[in-house]
């Protein structure tokens, strides 16, 4: 059995705690480095790091760009109150790419952060 934590890199780590946090209510948990935070989200411990654009996550890779980006990989962020979340994340500066309401699946909405990060928020059933 294994155990999982999310790593998000942002560029400014104040602006990601409160994004985070207004959103979907994750709060700061502890601070082992001045640019990262460890937040609790629930069920699951997320690691923010502050790593500025145009940083090499490896040598030889290419850089970080806080563009939008995809990656096969993202969060799928389940929500109680699914308008309510939305409207949050919108103010909070989060992208709407696309929506799926009144379908026979949850309420789903594929976003992303201000930092170029997808996510999609999902409602109940």
């Amino acid at each position: 059995m294994s155990r999982v934590a999310v790593s998000i890199d942002v560029s400014d780590l104040e602006a990601g705690l409160r994004f985070y946090g207004r959103v979907f209510g994750w709060e700061e948990r502890a601070r082992p480095f001045p640019a990262m935070a460890v937040l609790d989200a629930g069920n699951v411990s997320v690691c923010m790091h502050a790593k500025p654009a145009g940083s090499r996550p490896t040598p030889g890779e290419g850089s970080r760009d806080y563009a939008r980006h995809w990656t096969p990989v993202h969060l799928d962020l389940h929500v109680d109150d699914y308008t309510a979340t939305m409207e949050r994340a919108v103010a909070e500066g989060a992208v709407v790419e696309r929506t799926f309401v009144g379908g026979p699946h949850p309420d789903t909405a594929f976003c992303s952060d201000p930092f170029g990060n997808g996510f999609c928020v999902i409602g109940p059933r």
